[in-house]
């Protein structure tokens, strides 16, 4: 799985975007995106959710997978994780297989 930064790369790159019209768009400037690119944030310096929204939008990318990579939980799953802890405890003890197959008989109606 790719990092935040070099996902917000490839997605800059496929849309034909430079670093200083991305910022531009998001209203940060271009160094800031390059430093998220090239990992080179402290931690206090880390995108706010509202930038990562406001990147997403320039990127028409999806906002949840971008707020996941940079490792803050989007809204609507945070609420529900507060709301059935019972639940998410055992889903995160499953293996990936187990899960793999909750999801596809999901999926199945």
């Amino acid at each position: 799985m790719p990092t935040f930064g070099q996902r917000l790369r490839d997605l800059r790159k496929a849309k034909g975007l430079s670093q200083r019209a991305l910022g531009d768009m998001a209203g940060v400037n271009f160094t800031y995106i390059s430093k998220i690119e090239n990992e080179k944030l402290d931690f206090a310096q880390f995108p706010s959710e509202q930038l990562i929204r406001s990147m997403a939008a320039a990127l028409e990318a999806d906002v949840d997978e971008l707020l996941l990579l940079a490792q803050k939980i989007p809204e609507p799953i945070k609420r529900r994780v507060i709301e059935r802890p019972d639940a998410f405890r055992k889903f995160a003890s499953l293996d990936d297989e187990t899960i793999n197959k909750l999801l596809e008989d999901l999926e199945d109606g």
